[in-house]
């Protein structure tokens, strides 16, 4: 297994080129599912997520090529006319973002077998809201013994409401709903700029969509869909990780690429944290202050503060001046990390879903292990950028799921991070 070796007191300095977004880069190479011809997504990041769903994809009879479009890492997919509707198990078990290929092969094949899916242990993340929407346009759906199989001859347009925003139902909805006889309403629906893209990218493929970005997406269902050509939004996600470590390492660094009006939460907060937060088309600056202030964050459905990126500023309040409180809205078991940061030396008291972080002068260098969540993994790398002496981070393959090359990137911006297999 390999693991990180940090040398903390280094600040990161230095321009950076933000990757495309995973959490669009999924469910867009999802939707590739739903017409036989070749599309292409561009800026795809090289992550052990995306190798499982390419795995999928190839498993359901896909051909996927690697490729360069303007420089950038691409995929291309290309279905044949009869796909497997069966997701391998092995495959799903991975990464919970397979569940995104249910509304995708039910509306092209009529059918879709699959094991519940994997991913990050952060809480409970059941998927009743994406078979409550496939129920809604028509499907049987039956769940036995770990596997859910569902059978529609075709969907049918239906009016769905959410009884709160979920971003994977809300794409997995919006997928099925293009090829669906009639038209689809989904009402109380998620707003994340990931949403957005998915369907600018199925509108590219003949798909007739309105209102994505609101609370209500009207789906108007087509007989069939055609490939496209399209090209993921920056990961918000991945930038917002970079600002924090240069804001907690009294570092400078101008992000290329990252996009300031999907992270405009994150970045009122790091402002509230002292640190100098400048952006411009394409590009957002952060220069760090010589200590962070404590903030106060409660983690909200976008365009509120982002889950994703409460663990990083979690780490960053670790070394602020007073007391910051940390409220997690979304997932219950997010703060897993405060007990490997605690052997850095942090002050962290947890009560169910608020941490109360009281900020130290200094973190220490200590082994610390990324366990199950890709984001706390991610955050323990932040720590140790920031620490005196060695860190070592030990179950990276989780951090790898969601950050390509992380080490190298570092390296890059005047970081001691070494990789050590």
């Amino acid at each position: 297994m390999a693991r990180f070796r940090i040398e903390g007191g280094h600040p990161l300095l230095g321009e950076l080129e933000v990757r495309g977004a995973k959490n669009a880069a999924l469910p867009i190479l999802a939707a590739t599912v739903l017409a036989p011809e070749r599309s292409v997504v561009v800026d795809v990041p090289d992550l052990r997520d995306i190798q499982v769903m390419i795995e999928i994809l190839k498993a359901l009879g896909a051909r996927v090529e690697v490729g360069r479009v303007d420089g950038l890492r691409s995929l291309a997919v290309e279905l044949p006319e009869v796909l497997d509707w069966e997701l391998p198990e092995g495959l799903t078990r991975k990464m919970r973002s397979s569940i995104f290929l249910a509304g995708p092969l039910l509306a092209r094949c009529g059918r879709v077998r699959f094991s519940y899916p994997g991913g990050c242990a952060i809480g409970p993340r059941p998927i009743n809201y994406h078979l409550q929407a496939l129920k809604a346009m028509g499907a049987e759906v039956v769940e036995q013994g770990g596997y859910v199989e569902a059978v529609a001859e075709r969907l049918r347009g239906a009016e769905i409401h959410f009884d709160q925003p979920s971003v994977g139902a809300t794409e997995n909805a919006l997928m099925a709903a293009t090829l669906a006889q009639g038209v689809t309403r989904l009402y109380n629906v998620a707003k994340e700029p990931e949403i957005r893209d998915l369907a600018g990218f199925l509108e590219e493929m003949g798909a007739r969509i309105e209102g994505a970005g609101t609370d209500v997406i009207t789906v108007h269902g087509v007989e069939a869909l055609h490939g496209a050509t399209h090209r993921v939004i920056p990961d918000r996600i991945e930038a917002g990780t970079f600002l924090v470590a240069a804001a907690m390492t009294q570092g400078d660094v101008r992000l290329l690429g990252a996009r300031a009006d999907h992270l405009a939460a994150a970045l009122a907060k790091l402002a509230e944290a002292g640190a100098q937060v400048e952006s411009g088309e394409g590009w957002i600056r952060c220069r760090g202050p010589r200590r962070p202030q404590a903030v106060d964050i409660r983690t909200a459905p976008y365009p509120g503060f982002p889950t994703d990126l409460q663990s990083p500023f979690l780490v960053m309040a670790t070394l602020a001046e007073g007391t910051s409180v940390i409220t997690e809205s979304i997932f219950e078991n997010r703060f897993k990390v405060a007990e490997e940061l605690r052997r850095m030396g942090a002050d962290i008291t947890v009560d169910g879903r608020v941490a109360v972080v009281r900020g130290v002068a200094a973190l220490s260098g200590a082994e610390v292990e990324a366990m199950d969540d890709l984001r706390g993994g991610a955050s323990l790398v932040l720590a140790g950028l920031a620490a005196q002496g060695t860190t070592w981070v030990t179950g990276i393959e989780h951090v790898e799921r969601g950050y390509e090359r992380l080490d190298e990137r570092l390296r890059r911006l005047g970081a001691a991070v070494e990789r050590i297999a």
